[in-house]
């Protein structure tokens, strides 16, 4: 999980371990890959009607910026363990909230930064607006927080519980 203050980005070792296997990825053997279709695509002949040279300097360009972004990430984290399972909520949490006290309206979501973010569960950053009301309550407690129009919402803190990937 992660929690991001002051540029320093905390991470389990596990989420730090696979952040570093894709960046060694995209460094290395991804980079291979699309200089190969680069040349092959540049083989092809006149350059500025060739879609399939454009579409992979396209994917260079964006593999390029995950590399440094994951470059940075990695260069300001700080590897430390998952939350306690103590019921208070804090990044690296599956929270559920009800909306209003309605317990049928409720959101389970990961508190995290979104480099974390699953496909198995929401990922709302700590801060989003939600994310700032819930961060630090416990099981039970109200929390309030502002909307993006200004308006203030409320929730309930159902449950709270160490994210296990």
């Amino acid at each position: 999980m992660t929690q991001t203050s002051d540029n320093v980005t905390w991470l389990t070792q596990e989420a730090y371990d696979q952040l570093k296997a894709e960046l060694e990825y995209l460094s290395g053997p991804a980079r291979a890959e699309i200089a190969k279709k680069i040349e092959a695509a540049r083989e092809e002949g006149d350059l500025r009607e060739n879609g399939g040279y454009h579409a992979a300097k396209e994917e260079q360009g964006k593999q390029e910026l995950r590399v440094r972004q994951l470059t940075q990430l990695l260069e300001n984290a700080k590897v430390g363990e998952p939350p306690a399972d103590d019921g208070v909520v804090e990044p690296g949490m599956v929270v559920t909230v009800a909306f209003d006290g309605d317990e049928d309206d409720k959101l389970t979501f990961l508190l995290a930064s979104r480099e974390y973010a699953s496909s198995d569960v929401e990922t709302y950053s700590p801060q989003s607006p939600l994310g700032t009301g819930v961060n630090g309550k416990k099981v039970g407690d109200e929390a309030r927080y502002e909307l993006p129009n200004g308006k203030m919402a409320s929730v309930k803190i159902l449950a709270a519980k160490p994210y296990r990937s």
